[in-house]
């Protein structure tokens, strides 16, 4: 059977996340008859340890994709294979003073392709994928590892890191936007757990970055969004001892999915933090919905929990389940992949089964509990489109909403809004999309989640950073004076 992004969502709801980092421009190079100076490949192809793809060469036309089908028509000028920070500013030297967008990538899931920048220079960083335990938990992790190669790691050590469920999905781009993910509630986000960091900046610069070391850089990695400040081509995690865990899965009849929504959030509010759900809503005629998500326990402590949604539902589920599996078997039961091996669970091009996507997805956060009425109206003809709420609180809510740049420390829940689309129904699928994102805003949601990153979101650098979005774009200024990691929604331009 074949899971594509859809069957990811649709399991549990949790989406992906942004690249390692957005596009810029290095600043070019003009001589008097002011067309821009390309840059020397073939001199970059020599320093580089990876391979330097360009158009025509072999290989080049998988190389340049990224996840999502819609930006297939971004065509890069070259890709770089980078297997070291060395590489990175081989890149960057390369690039710099010729008037070429610039990019990192390391999933490749991010939403509008800043990742694969067009006539751009793409520097690869999948060859960086190793993943290190130490005896006291501490993980050192590459910038090009994809999630199911995390989990399988930590899993033979018993550690656990928090992190989302698509498999296929960059550390980097998770990270560096936050980390929301199916254990957030008892453990934080993935960026809670980062305690050091390896980064070449834009004048390619190797900087080893942590709470003691380069501190503003360290806290805007946390949280500030992939691209902005640099190319990061390691972190280090502080992990957990891995516990059992226990997933869930709870359908309701059509007809009752406002009864869900309003129920389901009175009861995260008040979970467990052990405990971390979602609630999807299905667009249709009418749309419908349905709860899971993942217990720290066994199903013995989650059974009067799920007892305690149900009743307040008042509606029986047309089914229900609760399934004890290890933190490795629960992480590719959220993947979708639970059956196959984790090589399965990497892409087709990686020789894996999963295929890519065409999908419009955004975003919005849930401070508090909304009209559950009213969301599930804005669903309503809308088949085909799906409304993803993820919890937060918990762990999550800990921490100020500056102690990092994740500003949505007390949100209830993040939302992300997801529809699969081609480019033939791209513009009025992005229309459903963007209009159910602004019915939420009238409801009260109005901050956005950096990760689910969104071309026409109104007031987009409030809405990811709030209040911490001056302290980002000085951080960004500090480290970036010449905007070369500068991309459309980037901290530079909000």
């Amino acid at each position: 059977m074949t899971i594509d992004r859809r069957g990811f969502l649709g399991a549990l709801g949790l989406g992906g996340a942004l690249v390692a980092t957005g596009g810029g421009t290095a600043r070019a190079a003009t001589p008097a008859d002011g067309r821009a100076v390309p840059p020397d490949w073939a001199a970059l192809r020599a320093r580089l340890d990876g391979r330097l793809l360009l158009p025509g060469d072999q290989g080049y036309a998988v190389a340049r994709l990224s996840y999502n089908e819609l930006n297939d028509r971004q065509y890069p000028a070259a890709v770089a294979s980078c297997t070291s920070a060395r590489d990175v500013q081989w890149c960057l030297d390369a690039a710099r003073g010729h008037g070429v967008p610039i990019a990192a990538r390391s999933g490749g899931h991010g939403y509008l392709g800043y990742s694969v920048p067009a006539d751009g220079l793409v520097m690869d960083l999948r060859p960086m994928a190793r993943v290190e335990v130490d005896a006291d938990g501490t993980a050192r992790v590459g910038a090009g590892a994809r999630l199911i190669e995390v989990y399988a790691a930590l899993a033979a050590a018993g550690r656990l890191l928090p992190a989302g469920s698509c498999p296929t999905v960059g550390v980097s781009g998770l990270t560096l936007g936050g980390g929301i993910g199916v254990v957030a509630r008892a453990y934080g986000l993935t960026c809670d757990r980062l305690v050091g960091a390896e980064l070449v900046t834009a004048d390619s610069r190797v900087l080893t970055v942590s709470e003691e070391c380069e501190p503003d850089l360290y806290w805007a990695l946390r949280g500030g969004g992939g691209g902005n400040f640099g190319v990061v081509t390691s972190f280090t995690f502080r992990t957990a001892p891995a516990p059992d865990l226990t997933v869930f899965a709870l359908r309701f009849p059509v007809g009752s999915a406002a009864e869900l929504v309003g129920a389901w959030q009175e009861w995260i509010a008040d979970a467990p933090p052990e405990l971390w759900s979602n609630c999807v809503v299905s667009g249709g005629t009418p749309p419908t919905a349905r709860a899971g998500g993942c217990y720290v326990g066994p199903p013995a402590e989650l059974a009067p929990l799920l007892d305690a949604l149900v009743a307040r539902v008042g509606v029986r589920p047309t089914s229900r389940t609760a399934q004890a599996k290890s933190y490795l078997d629960a992480m590719k039961y959220m993947a979708g992949c639970a059956n196959d091996t984790i090589a399965q669970c990497h892409p087709v091009s990686e020789g894996g089964r999963l295929p890519r996507a065409s999908f419009v997805a955004v975003s919005r956060m849930l401070g508090s509990a909304v009209d559950a009425g009213r969301l599930v109206a804005l669903l309503d003809g809308r088949a085909g489109l799906d409304l993803l709420l993820d919890s937060l609180g918990g762990a999550v809510a800990e921490l100020a909403p500056d102690a990092t740049a994740f500003p949505h420390r007390s949100a209830l829940a993040s939302a992300q809004v997801y529809a699969s689309a081609t480019r033939a129904d791209q513009a009025a699928v992005t229309a459903s999309v963007d209009a159910v994102r602004d019915g939420l805003a009238t409801l009260g949601a109005t901050g956005a989640y950096v990760n689910y990153i969104d071309a026409t979101l109104p007031d987009w650098g409030t809405a990811y950073y709030g209040a911490n979005l001056p302290r980002l774009k000085a951080v960004s200024s500090a480290y970036d004076p010449d905007g070369v990691f500068t991309f459309p929604q980037s901290v530079a331009r909000a």
